[in-house]
């Protein structure tokens, strides 16, 4: 086995200063430091990430450290350079390229201040190689994971050629059409930079087969890729609920919604995931089916997210607007339709998954999406998923979920009525071919994929 070095923008831990200005850690939150924190603590395995916070930043300054059973490596970068290639790059560009999220009538517009803040995305991804490339063991693989470092294998093989550089993104890629929204110099660049890695693996083949056209359609050799879904850890997501604190939450929801049916989603309040359509899908419910009023609740247990972007910003009150309009329009004493909970509880959203009935999951585009399959691991209910055929998971899914169209608001209503309308029999047979499906990967063997795609 060789060495392992993960390189990504967060860390397995972040840190905040206590009242005597001490750091204290707590764990990293999002799919990539569930999935992948479990397989590498406890081992000599280094992961290099930005420090975040003032905590982070006070770690930053001891270099290599230990804590909570992971070697960690918290990189303090310029706050303002951070800033511009974290918010204007990744999160305003890439992340909304990648999504097809673009409204192209106003956005994007490259100009002077763009250009500053590539160099910065660059200038990020250099002070990552200096770090990997001083530290990294003879002949280590480095798993770099998802957009925000996508310039780092060549910047490693001209500081360290010995060492085995592995690109994973996270997110879907964009087919040569949308990339031509970038123009040239930044496109060539990106995909120069993840094509300057051994290798680049995606959670589909939809994704690879829209890396390798961008590569051609822009006369860049593409690198080997290969498809490694990740799968969600059994082990953790089945110990949150069966915690204390689940438990609560699920009696809590049992009052709420006594013996109605239940409707849930987990989500960000994050554009690419489409909350608002699937609120004007259960509007439509309501109003085409009415035999379902005062007989469903839908729970939405949903987050904020990336709040420094004004598009954001807008999106959550346009979430609560349409919530708030829905509840006014079909509400009735003792019937609240829609349950919102914006508090990123995730013991209460792991409630909610062990009690629903129906998931609704109807991302415009998704790399993977988790909340699919670990929705399927802990439902007690015989629960069913719509999922967008446009989330990633939909390659290993399809055939033991129910399809629904991102955009087809009257068609996604259709597909909720006819599974809240499932016999028992048809529920018991999806439900469990749906286990059996999110069961058959565990994050190991994308690790494993990783580390293949690296010798």
């Amino acid at each position: 086995m060789r060495p392992i070095v993960i390189a990504s923008n967060r860390g397995p831990l972040s840190f905040r200063l206590d009242d005597a200005g001490r750091p204290v850690a707590r764990r990293g939150a999002g799919g990539l430091v569930s999935g992948l924190a479990p397989l590498v603590v406890g081992s000599d395995t280094t992961w290099v990430a930005a420090a975040l916070s003032d905590g982070d930043r006070a770690v930053a300054g001891e270099g290599v450290v230990e804590v909570e059973g992971f070697r960690t490596q918290l990189l303090a970068i310029d706050p303002e350079t951070y800033r511009m290639a974290y918010d204007v790059v990744c999160n305003a560009t890439l992340w909304f390229l990648h999504h097809g999220l673009f409204d192209l009538a106003r956005r994007p517009r490259f100009d002077h201040r763009f250009a500053q803040a590539w160099d910065a995305f660059r200038s990020v991804n250099e002070t990552f190689a200096a770090a990997v490339a001083s530290d990294a063991p003879d002949g280590a693989a480095v798993l770099v994971q998802d957009y925000h470092l996508g310039l780092l294998g060549p910047m490693l093989t001209e500081r360290r050629p010995d060492l085995r550089t592995i690109h994973f993104s996270h997110t879907p890629f964009a087919p040569p059409d949308v990339m031509r929204v970038l123009p040239d110099r930044y496109t060539v660049e990106l995909l120069e930079g993840m094509a300057g890695h051994h290798a680049c693996g995606f959670h589909t083949q939809r994704w690879v087969d829209a890396f390798e056209a961008s590569c051609d359609e822009f006369g860049v050799a593409a690198p080997s890729t290969f498809v490694a879904p990740l799968a969600p850890d059994p082990d953790d997501i089945g110990a949150v609920a069966s915690s204390p604190a689940c438990d609560l939450a699920r009696r809590e929801l049992d009052d709420l919604i006594g013996d109605r049916r239940f409707i849930v989603r987990v989500d960000r309040i994050e554009l690419s995931k489409n909350l608002v359509r699937g609120f004007h899908a259960f509007d439509d419910l309501l109003t085409r089916y009415p035999e379902w009023r005062e007989q469903v609740v839908f729970g939405a247990f949903i987050y904020p997210s990336r709040e420094g972007l004004p598009e954001y910003l807008a999106y959550r009150q346009e979430v609560e607007t349409v919530i708030e309009r829905i509840n006014e329009k079909w509400r009735t004493p003792g019937w609240e339709p829609i349950l919102a909970d914006l508090s990123d509880d995730f013991p209460r959203s792991v409630a909610a998954l062990r009690h629903y009935d129906v998931l609704l999951v109807n991302p415009i585009r998704d790399g993977l999406n988790l909340v699919a399959k670990e929705g399927a691991l802990v439902n007690e209910r015989d629960g069913l998923v719509a999922l967008s055929d446009e989330a990633g998971a939909w390659a290993e899914l399809a055939g033991a979920v129910r399809r629904v169209h991102p955009y087809d608001i009257s068609g996604t209503a259709d597909v909720l009525a006819a599974a809240l309308s499932a016999s028992p029999a048809e529920r018991a047979a999806e439900s469990a071919e749906l286990r059996r499906r999110a069961q058959a990967r565990t994050p190991s063997d994308w690790l494993a994929d990783q580390l293949a795609a690296a010798d």
